[in-house]
């Protein structure tokens, strides 16, 4: 048995059973770009990073889905991870708050809704490797006989194996040091975005992080859970694909978007990505690279255009 909240909503949680049937289970909040067509015949879903929301792709996702082949036939769902935006209040979502569980959470939220399993997933930076746990728990049958593998990942910006922070210039984490040394309560966004940047962070990145704040009384508070966060960042550090991406599954098409200056992307991680590409063909899926120039890690937003002129044209198509 489940009940549906209204619809007139664009965000919402729906209830439905657990497997165990014991208890009530809330799935992920999530958005769906506005569509004509009442019964598109395919779904994409797009998970963003760290700290961020599935409104961070807002833009993007309506521009691509005007863009791509059928675009009316397609349900563009942009969803809220655990512990990040709108799915931050949502109980039942328990720990361990890691890659596996993000990943289950959203196979929990396609059965609720009872849409058909997604044909593409799209992941920027920590989504990336939620999707790709999402291909692999998909491919390992942990979802049930019923579910569907994915035709086409689109991994943006996400080094697929492990991430020692060491070997970046280590901003993330001195993010997360710092949102750590704050109080709960604030006086105002201003005060936030002022501090970070007298911290060091740039403006763009405190203006960012000031978004992620929400109005209590009269005071303001994340619209994260801050340390539910920080374990999921924690499991996306610790937790490789490079297994997977090694032998991906018959028919999937995992594409990797590497930002031309971000620093993530060091010779070793480079040097296994081309030997993936060289092994190619096989009974096994296959592996992709696109590099998109000008452009820093924020890809959507520092070169939204490059990024469409890469996608649309090769984002999947059932014709």
């Amino acid at each position: 048995m489940r009940k549906i909240l209204s619809r007139s909503s664009p965000w919402r949680s729906l209830l439905s059973l657990s497997h165990s049937q014991s208890r009530p289970l809330q799935t992920l909040a999530y958005e769906e770009i506005p569509n004509p067509n009442p019964n598109p015949s395919s779904t994409a879903l797009v998970l963003h990073g760290l700290l961020g929301s599935g409104r961070n792709w807002r833009s993007f996702s309506k521009n691509l889905s005007s863009r791509i082949s059928g675009g009316d036939d397609w349900r563009m769902v942009l969803v809220d991870l655990r512990n990040h935006g709108r799915s931050a209040s949502v109980e039942g979502l328990d720990p361990p708050h890691d890659m596996k569980s993000a990943a289950r959470d959203l196979a929990r939220l396609v059965e609720a809704e009872g849409w058909d399993w997604p044909d593409v997933v799209v992941g920027h930076s920590m989504g990336g490797k939620v999707a790709l746990e999402f291909a692999a728990s998909l491919a390992r049958g942990e979802y049930g006989e019923s579910a569907v593998l994915p035709k086409q990942l689109w991994i943006l910006d996400s080094v697929p194996g492990e991430v020692n922070p060491k070997d970046s210039d280590g901003e993330v984490k001195k993010v997360l040091c710092t949102l750590q040394s704050l109080p709960p309560s604030l006086p105002s966004r201003k005060w936030v975005v002022d501090h970070m940047i007298e911290l060091g962070f740039s403006k763009p990145l405190s203006e960012w992080i000031g978004s992620n704040l929400k109005k209590e009384g009269e005071h303001v508070t994340w619209s994260f859970n801050l340390q539910g966060a920080i374990e999921m960042f924690n499991s996306y550090c610790s937790t490789s694909y490079w297994s997977f991406l090694e032998q991906p599954p018959k028919g999937l098409e995992i594409a990797i978007v590497q930002a031309e200056n971000s620093d993530r992307w060091h010779p070793p991680v480079l040097q296994k990505i081309e030997s993936l590409l060289k092994k190619g063909g096989g009974a096994e899926g296959k592996v992709s690279l696109h590099v998109l120039p000008n452009s820093g890690h924020w890809v959507h937003m520092d070169n939204p255009k490059g990024l469409l002129d890469i996608m649309a044209p090769r984002f999947y198509s059932k014709a």
